[in-house]
This record gives structure tokens, sequence and C-alpha cells, in this order.
């Protein structure tokens, strides 16, 4: 038998001699001839003991079957208490779970998928709706969890909203989009821009090597609001960010500034022409004549 491992006490003799016990109650548990060798037992408490026993099922590595025995006080029978099939020290168990609004990634959601987002969202922050109670289809309204507990309500018993008053506040705000009963936050707008700045920002190595950025570039689609005075919308088909939104110091090879190429420089004459052959006369002149340059010198000698 394996050497014993103790908790606080040292086992129950009785107790830590019933391995066959504790075998023929695994063997019971589990399937045939997945119950191994005994590896080691702890006491659990007075006259208290739990037997461990390798398993050797597939997918169960590092897995032991654990069956605990116990005796009376004063009594010499030992008797099975219970039986579990529990993961040791190197157990391969699944990893720890994980909530889905944890674990959803950017790009997860498809088609008919549905992400609600809670009332204390962090990202978001009261709007301004016109009313003195959120919209019904909003998820810090009560309503909305009225909505929730009774599943089976028709939708033909939901009361329209009303219609908005010409030229009543509610009506300008609705005109400038501001009838909404939550907006983003300035924590919503920092991770914002923080996220597009990682992915189209002047820091990466695309916008390190563009011939400009994309302040000065014809496809760049200015956008409203706060986040106007630093991205934008790329609208080049053939950029690598086309209908991303990106910084204004982002760049790429498609600037529409790009194809103009500027002109080579023409260096300017030489002080001193050290290319250009020079004339020498072959003979000194005579007194009142034109002194000879070496052509004229070359075609005397050639009819002399």
């Amino acid at each position: 038998m394996s050497a014993a491992t103790t908790r606080s006490r040292t086992p129950d003799r009785l107790c830590a001699e019933a391995v066959d016990l504790a075998r023929e109650a695994a063997e019971e548990a589990a399937a045939p001839g997945v119950v191994g060798e005994h590896v080691a037992l702890v006491s659990e408490g007075d006259r208290v003991v739990t037997h461990f026993f390798e398993c050797k099922e597939f997918g169960y590595r590092g897995w032991r079957w654990a069956v605990t025995v116990a005796r009376a006080s004063r009594a010499k029978l030992v008797t099975l208490d219970e039986t579990v099939l529990l993961p040791g020290p190197d157990a391969l168990q699944a990893p720890e779970w994980v909530p889905w609004s944890e674990r959803l990634r950017p790009g997860d959601m498809g088609p008919g998928d549905l992400l609600p987002t809670e009332a204390d969202d962090l990202r978001l922050e009261p709007g301004y709706s016109g009313e003195d109670a959120p919209p019904p289809n909003s998820v810090v309204s009560e309503e909305m969890a009225e909505r929730v507990d009774a599943e089976d309500a028709e939708l033909s018993d939901l009361e329209a909203p009303a219609a908005t008053a010409r030229g009543s506040v509610a009506a300008v705000a609705e005109e400038l989009g501001m009838r909404r009963a939550r907006v983003l936050s300035r924590y919503g707008l920092h991770t914002a821009a923080d996220r597009w700045e990682e992915s189209f920002g002047g820091k990466t190595a695309m916008a390190q090597a563009a011939p400009a950025s994309c302040v000065s570039c014809a496809f760049l689609v200015p956008i409203a609001g706060s986040l106007s005075q630093a991205f934008g919308i790329c609208a080049n088909e053939f950029g690598p960010a086309d209908g991303r939104v990106v910084a204004l110091d982002y760049g790429c090879g498609g600037h529409s500034e790009a194809a103009v190429m500027p002109k080579p420089p023409r260096p300017a004459p030489p002080v001193l022409d050290t290319v250009a052959p020079d004339v020498l006369a072959l003979r000194p002149p005579r007194e009142g004549s034109v002194p000879d340059t070496a052509p004229d010198a070359t075609e005397d000698l050639g009819h002399s």
C-alpha cells in the first residue's frame, strides 16, 4: 500500500486498512477495468478515511476514484460512506467557465444574434429622449422588465408611442438626432478611440511607411461629434482601411496625393566647365591676321 498522507490527524488504523473494501466500491461505481492502483489516503476526521485510486478511463488523465469509508465509535466494522470521481493535482480539466459577456470578442456576432446591454454599462450614460421615462424598449425602463417576465404578451396589445408635437423641444431634439434614451459616456468614447487608434493609428507599421497622413487625403470622410478632431472614415476602395474609422495621423500607400510625383530636380550649370572641349590654336597668330583655330589648322595640314 502506498504511503499515507494526512490532513489534521493520523488516519484510523482499521479504516486505513480497508483498501479492498474501497476498491470494490470503486469498481462497482466505475466501468470494468478503469480502477487502477491505490495512490493515497487522507484522514477526513475521527474514524473517517478517503482512499484514492488511479483512474485509467480515457479522457480522465490525472483523475482519481475517491472512496470514503468510516466506522462507528468502538466498532470494528468499516462501512462505505461515499464513492466519487475527483480530479487530481495534474488532472486534465475543462477551462474555468467564463460568462458569455466576458467571452464575446469583436466579430463574433452573426446575423440574428442579439447583444443586450446592461443598465449600468459604463460605456453609456443617460441621454435626452424628450420624455420623463425612457422608451419602453430601453433596457433601463421598468416596462421592459415587465415584458421580459411576460413573454407570452402579444405585440398587438402594446400601446403605440404618441406622436411628437410639431415645434416642441422633443421635435427639435428628434431632428438633431438627440432623442435617445442613452448616449456614449466619456468612458465609452475613450475606449472606442483607443481601440480605433490601435488598429488604424499613427503608430502602426502601415502609417509609418505611408507618404502622408490621412488628414491631407481626399479619401477621408469627416465625421461629426467630438471624435471628428481625431478620426474620420476611409473611402478608398483600394486602401487597407476602406470603410473603417481611421485616425487622422494614420496613412497608407493609397493616399490621394501619392500619385503626384515631384519632377526630378535639374542641377545648376557648373561654374567651371570640365566636360566640354577647349579650343586651342596650333601656331601663334601673325600680325594683322585672324588666329587659326584647331579645325582650320587641321584642314591646312590636310591640303599641304
